[in-house]
Order: C-alpha cells, then sequence, then structure tokens
C-alpha cells in the first residue's frame, strides 16, 4: 500500500504558528510557489515543474489542514479562512503553469498602451505569483480592465490617490459593519453568529429584513476587498517601482450593472476569473459547450467559497455555495435565452439587483456560525484604524457575549 512521506502526511491535530511551524509548514509550499511562477516564465522548464507540481500540492494541503494561524481564538478565524484560500490557489496556480507549454510573456496591460514591462525574470516571477487578473501578461485575453480612476501623471500621485481611497474604502467597511451588527447586536459578530432570517416577523417583513443585511454585506466584501488592494498599491508602485498600468482598479461601480453578464464579467472583480475558467468553466464547456462553460465556472467558484469556509466551520455544508453560486449561472443563462445580450436600462438593473439579492440571502446566510463569524476577525484588523475600537472595547465586547450566552 502507497503510504505519503512524513513531510507530505496531514496531521490529525492543527498546531498553532510559531516559528518553527512557519518554517516547517508555510514557508515550503510558498517557497514551491514561487519557483514554479519563475520556471513558467523559462523556456523548456515543462519537465521540472511537472515533477515540481505533485510536491507543492501535497505541501499546500499539508498546511491548510495542519496549521491553526488563529491560535485557539475563534475570533479570528478569518485567518485560517485566508489560509485555506492562498493554499488553494497555489494548488490550483501551480497545476496550471504545470500544464502550460510555453512561457509566459509580458504585454501592456491596456491596449492603448505601449509600455511593455522591463524583463527581470525574479520581480516578475514575483509579479506572477500575486498578479491572479493577469494583468500585463499574455495568458489573460479577454480580461475586462476598468478605467482609470486615479491620476497617472506620477507614481506619487497615483500611491497617494490609492491610499486615500483605500482609507476611505476602510472607513466604509467599518461603518457598514456597525450597520449589519445593529439588525442583532447579541449574535452577529459573536462567535456563535446568527441566522439573518427573523422568525418572529411575518414573511414579508422577515426576507426585507433579509434583504437588507444581504446587501449590505455585499458592500461589506466590496469594501474590504476594496482596502487589501489599494492599501498595497504604494508598496508596488513605489517600492518595486511597477507602472501604475499594473495596478488597474479592481471594480467598476457593481451597483450600476444591468445585466447578470455586465456584473460578474466587468463590474465585479475578475481576480479569480481564471482559476474559475481553469477548473470548472473549460471542462465543463468541452462536455457541454458555452452554457456548460458558463456553469463550471460558477460552480468552481461555490466549491472554491466552500473550501475557504471549511476552515471555520468543518461541518459547513457544500450545498449552501454550490446552489446560489450555480444559481448565478442559471439566471445568466435565463438572461441570455430571453433578451440575448440586449438585457439592459431600468428593467435590467431591477431583474440584476433581485437576483443577485434573491440568492445572496443563502449565501449570507449559509456563512459558518451564521452572518458575520469570518468577517468579524476582519473588523478587528482593519476597521479598528478608522473607529478607534481598542482592545479593551473588544474585550468588554467579549465579556457581554459571553454574559449573555451564560
Amino acid at each position: 500500500m502507497f503510504c505519503l512521506p512524513d513531510a507530505l502526511r496531514p496531521p490529525t491535530v492543527r498546531v498553532p504558528l510559531t516559528t518553527e511551524t512557519f518554517a516547517s509548514g508555510l514557508l515550503p509550499p510558498v517557497i514551491c510557489y514561487f519557483v514554479t511562477a519563475f520556471l513558467v516564465l523559462q523556456p523548456r522548464t515543462q519537465l521540472a515543474r511537472i515533477v515540481l507540481w505533485p510536491i507543492t500540492a501535497g505541501l499546500a494541503f499539508r498546511a491548510a489542514t495542519s496549521l491553526d494561524m488563529c491560535t485557539g481564538q475563534p475570533d479570528l478565524g478569518i485567518l485560517n479562512f485566508q489560509l485555506h484560500l492562498f493554499m488553494f490557489f497555489i494548488a490550483e496556480r501551480t497545476l496550471e503553469w504545470t500544464i502550460q507549454a510555453k512561457p509566459f510573456i509580458r504585454v501592456p496591460v491596456r491596449r492603448s498602451s505601449t509600455d511593455v514591462p522591463k524583463r527581470n525574470s525574479m520581480l516578475d516571477a514575483l509579479d506572477l505569483t500575486y498578479n491572479l487578473r493577469g494583468c500585463g501578461w499574455d495568458w489573460s485575453q479577454g480580461l475586462y480592465v476598468p478605467p482609470e480612476t486615479h491620476p497617472t501623471s506620477s507614481r506619487l500621485a497615483f500611491a497617494m490617490s490609492a491610499l486615500i481611497s483605500g482609507l476611505k474604502h476602510l472607513f466604509i467597511f467599518g461603518v457598514t459593519y456597525s450597520a449589519v451588527q445593529s439588525f442583532s447586536p447579541s449574535t452577529f459578530g459573536s462567535v456563535d453568529g446568527g441566522t439573518i432570517f427573523d422568525d418572529s416577523l411575518p414573511p414579508h417583513l422577515r426576507y426585507l429584513r433579509s434583504s437588507i443585511i444581504t446587501t449590505l454585506c455585499a458592500f461589506l466584501s466590496y469594501s474590504i476587498l476594496q482596502v487589501n488592494y489599494e492599501l498595497i498599491v504604494p508598496l508596488g508602485v513605489l517600492l518595486f517601482r511597477q507602472h501604475p498600468d499594473q495596478w488597474p482598479p479592481s471594480f467598476d461601480s457593481p451597483w450600476r450593472a444591468t445585466s447578470l453578464r455586465e456584473f460578474w464579467s466587468r463590474r465585479w472583480h475578475q481576480r479569480f476569473r481564471r482559476l474559475f475558467i481553469f477548473l470548472g468553466g473549460y471542462p465543463l464547456s468541452l462536455l457541454f459547450g458555452r452554457a456548460g462553460g458558463v456553469m463550471g465556472a460558477f460552480l468552481a467558484s461555490g466549491f472554491m467559497h466552500h473550501i475557504a469556509l471549511v476552515a471555520v466551520d468543518p461541518s459547513s455544508e457544500m450545498w449552501r455555495s454550490l446552489l446560489p453560486f450555480g444559481m448565478m449561472g442559471v439566471g445568466m443563462l435565463i438572461e441570455r435565452a430571453v433578451a440575448g445580450n440586449k438585457t439592459g436600462g431600468w428593467i435590467g438593473w431591477i431583474w440584476t439587483m433581485c437576483w443577485l439579492v434573491l440568492w445572496g440571502n443563502m449565501v449570507v446566510d449559509g456563512m459558518p456560525g451564521g452572518i458575520c463569524h469570518v468577517v468579524d476577525a476582519a473588523k478587528y484588523e482593519f476597521a479598528a484604524i478608522s473607529l478607534g475600537i481598542t482592545k479593551e472595547k473588544g474585550e468588554r465586547r467579549k465579556q457581554a457575549d459571553r454574559e449573555y450566552r451564560g
């Protein structure tokens, strides 16, 4: 019987992140990730990538299942959530790079631009590891790049504008979080969490309430993703001397979408576009054509979200992620069958927002422990900066939670 080497065998108990476990558990898959990124930029390295991928995938799996990033503190479950996502990305992206026959090539980010970044294998490999959209690479064909919203007259002006925008979205995140928590202060944001459906209300008010919470949570996701992106723009532009074109906007006013197709392919962020096409869209399109490609991409999205949520709650049910994301694909197929590519106007906007909120209710309520369990830690990490939430206040809130549950 085949047995895994000890270095790749996942332990039965998670261990807290320390200097030792960082070096033995987290660092190895990251090094393999970077080495594969470097190799895929070089000619005649596919054999080396084929040999390296099983090792990379095994190390990533071991890190995701063995490390406890939150060191036993449930409020910091978001760190395990991020660990699962990162290791999933490492395994998936290195697999894609492994089957790539030709080296990747740098290209201008925007069609109107003629500036191609100068070739530097180490910096290019570093860019490849975190450039999920593929901005400036030949493998991102078909990617929609939103119009630039920051001044590009100089690197400093661009970086400062992005920094200010990031702080603005940080404040929006904190305010929106507080608004969500106000619907049920004793459960939303606590370790135990709670459902967004209030059974004491009549159906129309119950679903109106849950839809308002769902909409606010959409803005939570939007704002925190903006923060995570815009606050590192100065690092790339000023420290690594990257061109502003390599940092195009993530979003394009998603609330203005007048069709599901426009929302998911242009307005919402495209960071995981390549991943979803590679894992689900392309395989199912070979079997069922365009409709299979659409459904495959959304089912891959649901699967990825489930993998991440399992880090917070191992009992999380996969159907709660697959069904609502899969219905996004169904909605796009219905939209195309009824109106073709002509969906738009105020009717298209109403249709889009209603479908998003309808299935968004299930996504939000399906979060481990109820809504806001995951984003609670993000509140401590980010919103504290803009709202002045101190550790002492956090401890008082935890104590109040314990007294309420007791």
